[in-house]
């Protein structure tokens, strides 16, 4: 199984050593610090934890953790060259496997202005986005991002996450690769099953987006095992267990 999203610096190891002894082989970890920013040197510094640290220490109990790093809209009060300099040459060194989370949160100028400019480094190196989706004025935010990426970047390279009922119809449509967050407060695993269950396996990846909030971090293997006992076809579950995300990821 693949953990499509989640925040492994926020994660104790015996998270880690959970996750791959329920099926989880790999997991992708994404940049969000839920912290004050003082300057732009704290979140590279960050961002440097995800890349050379935390992906060493889950290894140690058998996950492996693939990197998207990118600047979340909760941290676009910063100064952002720096941390777009360093985008381009994780990507240049094939370090991180996509450009994330980023999004919008709050709809300001600086968030657009920061969202804008990432996408626009994706788009010219082919490099895969995730795109957080906020849990306030979901539906009013993800049409905003819609518009924006349409300027900016080929669908076809974007997962807009943490997708729910309340959103779904805005983006089934599209090109987009969507994920399903089954998280404590966001969706439980029955809703998940409902939006396959009505749309389809092609396009959905699952995970679990542990943080520093309420988290679950065996929601994704909790999800497949439902999906197996409800006897859904196996071929199936298999892309939402990984295969949709193998070859999105290109991993």
């Amino acid at each position: 199984m693949i953990d499509t999203h989640m925040h492994g610096d926020a994660r104790s190891s015996e998270d880690f050593q959970k996750m791959y002894l329920a099926g989880i082989d790999t997991a992708i970890t994404c940049a969000f610090y839920p912290y004050t920013l003082f300057n732009e040197h704290v979140l590279l510094n960050h961002l440097n934890r995800i890349l050379e640290y935390d992906t060493k220490r889950a290894k140690e109990y058998g996950l492996e953790l693939k990197v998207a790093l990118g600047i979340h809209p909760a941290n676009s009060y910063i100064k952002p060259d720096l941390i777009y300099e360093n985008i381009n040459k994780w990507i240049e060194e094939e370090k991180i496997i996509a450009i994330g989370e980023i999004g919008l949160e709050d709809c300001n100028k600086e968030e657009i202005d920061i969202f804008k400019e990432q996408l626009k480094i994706a788009d010219s190196s082919k490099t895969k986005i995730i795109i957080h989706t906020p849990r306030e004025n979901k539906k009013e935010t993800v049409l905003r991002i819609k518009e924006i990426v349409s300027e900016n970047i080929n669908p076809k390279l974007v997962v807009i996450d943490h997708v729910n009922l309340n959103i779904i119809d805005e983006v089934i449509d599209e090109d987009y690769t969507l994920g399903l967050t089954v998280q404590p407060q966001k969706m439980e695993v029955k809703e998940a099953i409902e939006i396959l269950d009505n749309y389809g396996f092609d396009k959905f990846l699952l995970n679990s987006d542990i943080s520093n909030k309420p988290s679950d971090p065996l929601s994704v293997p909790k999800t497949v095992r439902e999906l197996t006992k409800l006897n859904y076809n196996k071929k199936k579950i298999e892309k939402v267990a990984f295969k949709n995300a193998k070859k999105f990821f290109n991993i």
